[in-house]
């Protein structure tokens, strides 16, 4: 009986001890509360989860190296309780989980690998200590006696997240994890835009902006800035006053205790979160409908506003939609293209995008045609206003029909994604059309050769062209259905 007791014991422990918080044997109680120049540590690969460096004073935040995507690595600042990364360095350029990296302090906090060298630093050369503050700010600091100057914060370079009472200017962005949608701070507004592929500008797809912020900045004042609220707002201030804009949460003016963020997700969305004790209740969701997000439904995509249900524009349902690349532009270098017609397509950020007032559709789609830039448009029959997309074509919604979609699409055979098939299909529409005619212009002289001999035959000296039936048969509805329509050719 004792021995079984003992066994149980035993099984207990290995559970608890498997099952434990991933920073639990190296977690706020144990880490430092201060780095000091001569620091280093190697990545031990051993730890599950995160490996705790650096502790804050309450035990509520610490700085480690963290497991990212199941196989990735990064520094970053954690909230212990949840475990979630409030800061990361170096998101845009991940290690490997099993990688050999490098944590090191001599007034410069630099993160590095033995086979790639340095891959984050601070690049701040007299730094004397590196702590890490109950706010969850990391900052290095240069000591002169008891008093400290702040030569560089993480609060300065934020990556998704920010959290209350952290200061967000112009010259920082949000990111979200996979880089290709970010927050920025303009001199009167914020907003979100979407990296497209392709190397072209961020497009905006949502701005928020009050009417009254320009009157109420003063010019020389200094420059614009935003910061969560314990209050529950996003605030813009310009001074350390009353902010000249408030943006509120759920929570607005409500007495919460626990820590607030605001996050940009991997979906687009910008979400505060407040922290309740045990889970992070959700406080805003920016964007309320799901057709309003620049991507949800893919490129070449249609989302329906009543269900959000998504499609594809081409109405192709076997394959995916076309894939990003498909969109024409000068850059291709004389490459083809075809037209995408579509009605019942609209902007879910129309008020974002340039428009002008033009007599017509077919007004609206010349505008686009001959233009290298434009990528496609969209002409509302009702107000007469013709919407340019001088950009790679995301999702788009269901309109009414008065409003109709022009997109040039590439004829080509290179691209990836799901449209690839329907590509190699254009392709191989446009061979069989060559072939088709091929053939029909060697039966056509073929025709035309034996009646030359036969004429020959019956007077040497006429000479007869080709038979006006053969025309015809070239220009016959059966082979215009296999030439493809609406196809121009640009070249640099």
């Amino acid at each position: 009986m004792a021995a079984n007791k003992q066994l149980h014991a035993i099984v207990f422990l290995l559970s608890y001890l498997v099952t434990r918080p991933a920073w639990f044997g190296n977690g706020a109680s144990s880490a430092a509360q201060e780095i000091r120049k001569g620091f280093s540590v190697t990545h031990d690969s051993s730890y599950s989860e995160f490996q705790s460096l650096l502790a804050d004073p309450t035990g509520v935040f610490s700085l480690g190296f963290l497991r990212v995507d199941s196989s990735q690595l990064d520094l970053a600042v954690i909230h212990l309780p949840s475990s979630s990364a409030l800061w990361r360095a170096n998101p845009a350029r991940p290690l490997l989980w099993s990688a050999s990296a490098l944590l090191s302090f001599n007034g410069s906090l630099v993160l590095s690998d033995s086979r790639t060298g340095v891959l984050w630093s601070t690049a701040t050369a007299d730094g004397d200590r590196l702590v890490l503050l109950n706010s969850s700010n990391l900052q290095i600091q240069k000591m002169a006696g008891a008093a400290a100057t702040v030569l560089w914060q993480s609060f300065d370079f934020p990556s998704d997240t920010l959290v209350q009472d952290q200061n967000f200017t112009s010259t920082a962005a949000l990111f979200s994890k996979d880089q290709r949608f970010s927050m920025r701070l303009g001199s009167s507004y914020f907003a979100l835009y979407m990296d497209l592929d392709g190397g072209s500008t961020p497009v905006m797809y949502w701005k928020h902006s009050a009417l009254d912020v320009k009157v109420l900045i003063v010019p020389d004042e200094g420059p614009i800035y935003a910061r969560v609220d314990p209050h529950g707002f996003l605030g813009m201030y310009q001074k350390e006053a009353a902010p000249v804009d408030v943006f509120p949460f759920d929570s607005f003016n409500r007495e919460i205790s626990g820590l607030r963020r605001l996050t940009l997700e991997s979906d687009g969305n910008l979400r505060a979160y407040y922290w309740n004790g045990s889970i992070w209740v959700r406080d805003l969701e920016t964007i309320a409908h799901r057709c309003e997000l620049p991507a949800v439904c893919g490129a070449y995509g249609l989302c329906n506003s009543a269900d959000s249900r998504c499609s594809c524009l081409d109405n192709s349902t076997e394959e995916g939609c076309l894939p990003p690349g498909s969109g024409h532009f000068c850059g291709d270098g004389g490459s083809e293209f075809r037209i995408l017609r579509r009605k019942g397509v609209d902007l879910a950020n129309q008020e974002l995008v340039a428009y002008r007032k033009v007599a017509s559709l077919e007004e609206c789609e010349g505008s686009c045609e001959q233009n290298c830039s434009c990528w496609g448009a969209i002409y509302h029959n009702a107000s007469g206003f013709c919407y340019r997309l001088d950009y790679p074509i995301q999702t788009l919604v269901e309109g009414d029909m008065r409003r109709e979609g022009y997109f040039k699409v590439r004829v080509r055979t290179s691209g990836g994604g799901g449209g690839a098939g329907r590509t190699a299909r254009v392709a191989l529409l446009v061979v069989g059309s060559v072939v088709f005619a091929g053939a029909a212009l060697f039966g056509a002289y073929s025709l035309w050769s034996r009646r030359r001999q036969m004429r020959a035959g019956m007077d040497g000296s006429m000479v007869e062209g080709l038979a006006p039936g053969s025309y015809k048969d070239l220009n016959s509805a059966s082979f215009r259905s296999l030439e493809l329509s609406n196809s121009f050719s640009f070249r640099k």
